[in-house]
């Protein structure tokens, strides 16, 4: 059995994942969901209803005290920590037991909104490979500004949807144009954009592009 550290140094190794769609044996396709600061696995996981692929499974995991990480985004990295790293480390065990069942990562879509949406952002550019989509809603890459993003690997044409407001308190334009110039040289295939004085929250056409993603990985 592999040694899992203990609460204090993997918060969110313990925490559960909701499940809703079909089994994972049964799906086309597979969405992780992770949530934003303060809400819930619950939470996100009601977007499945409004995607409505009823041939897909949705796992949503929850953070420990509904936060992935203490912090902004924005701050330096080792004050997010443990915190940060359990949360990359949790996507990374639904990742593979989503590989377990048989479906691989080509048909596989992460999606995250705020504080999940810069963790699927970053989880994908720390492990660069093909993926079935990446949806970041209000998210971008963590880190301060200048931080090094030398990222090793290819996303091989992944496609890759950045939304978010052009005056989005939590997430600076800036940000989102540069993680997602950082995504492009990684080799993804990635749609950018800032909608006019929207709030902090997720828009119609936001969904419309994740709905076409999905609908792409359909066999």
């Amino acid at each position: 059995m592999t040694h899992r550290p203990g609460l204090q140094g993997d918060p969110h190794a313990a925490q559960p994942v909701l499940h809703a769609g079909v089994p994972l044996e049964q799906a086309e396709g597979v969405m992780i969901m992770v949530h934003g600061r303060g809400a819930s696995a619950d939470d996100i996981l009601s977007l499945a209803d409004e995607l409505q692929q009823p041939h897909f499974a949705y796992l949503a995991p929850q953070a420990a005290g509904n936060t992935w990480y203490p912090h902004r985004f924005l701050a330096p990295l080792e004050s997010n920590e443990p915190y940060l790293s359990s949360a990359l480390a949790k996507i990374a065990s639904l990742l593979a037991l989503v590989q377990l069942a048989g479906i691989p990562l080509e048909r596989t879509i992460l999606l995250g909104f705020s504080q999940g949406a810069c963790l699927a952002s970053e989880y994908v550019a720390r492990n660069a490979q093909r993926y079935g989509g990446v949806a970041v809603l209000s998210g971008g890459l963590i880190g301060p500004d200048g931080t090094r993003r030398d990222y090793p690997g290819t996303l091989g044409g992944t496609p890759i949807f950045l939304g978010c407001s052009d005056v989005d308190f939590h997430i600076p334009k800036e940000r989102v144009r540069h993680s997602a110039e950082v995504l492009k040289r990684l080799g993804a295939n990635v749609t950018e954009r800032l909608y006019p004085q929207m709030g902090h929250t997720i828009n119609q056409d936001e969904l419309d592009f994740v709905k076409s993603m999905m609908q792409s990985l359909r066999r």
